[in-house]
């Protein structure tokens, strides 16, 4: 396949997921039997800008395009989805993974019949990070497996400073192991 007719097919990808899709409009809505204080919470998520939501500022282009392409391309191979999220504040949230969890849901991060999605959330200032998975997805990458991705892939990049390293070798041992 000629480079022009793959450049145009990963534009037209990346244009095309990065609108927003049916399964992240639907919502399963259940009762409520008490006070749910939580919209004070979800209503600091901010709004979806594509797959990498760099709000914090620590990529580059190239790295945000890159990143972007593994994550397309895995997303389109097994319709699993990974959102990267930075960001320099939690609040009102205490708990990066509670925030993690309440972005995932907010934004419909994979299939809302699977469940299957992942979110990546990095708060560079608050020197926290927090990986929270779809139930479809807890099934294969527990909470033990995300915590060991943090600790062994990603914050020795961290504390060399290598945000994007640290981001990418954590993305890429979790495709391996959800495979």
């Amino acid at each position: 396949m000629k480079i022009g007719t793959k450049i145009l097919i990963l534009f037209l990808t990346l244009n095309f997921l990065s609108c927003k899709g049916i399964a992240q409009e639907t919502e399963t809505k259940k009762p409520i039997t008490e006070i749910d204080f939580s919209d004070k919470e979800k209503s600091s998520i901010p709004k979806p800008i594509g797959i990498i939501n760099d709000y914090g500022q620590i990529f580059t282009e190239s790295e945000r395009t890159e990143l972007s392409k593994i994550l397309y391309d895995y997303d389109i191979e097994t319709t699993r989805q990974i959102v990267v999220v930075t960001i320099d504040s939690i609040k009102p949230y205490n708990d990066i993974q509670k925030y993690a969890t309440d972005l995932g849901q907010t934004w419909g991060v994979g299939t809302a019949e699977k469940n299957n999605g992942l979110t990546i959330v990095v708060c560079n200032p608050c020197r926290q990070i927090g990986i929270a998975t779809g139930t479809g997805t807890e099934l294969i990458l527990t909470d033990e497996i995300c915590k060991k991705v943090i600790e062994e892939k990603i914050i020795p990049e961290f504390k060399n400073g290598e945000f994007y390293s640290g981001i990418k070798k954590g993305v890429i041992e979790l495709i391996e192991k959800w495979k």
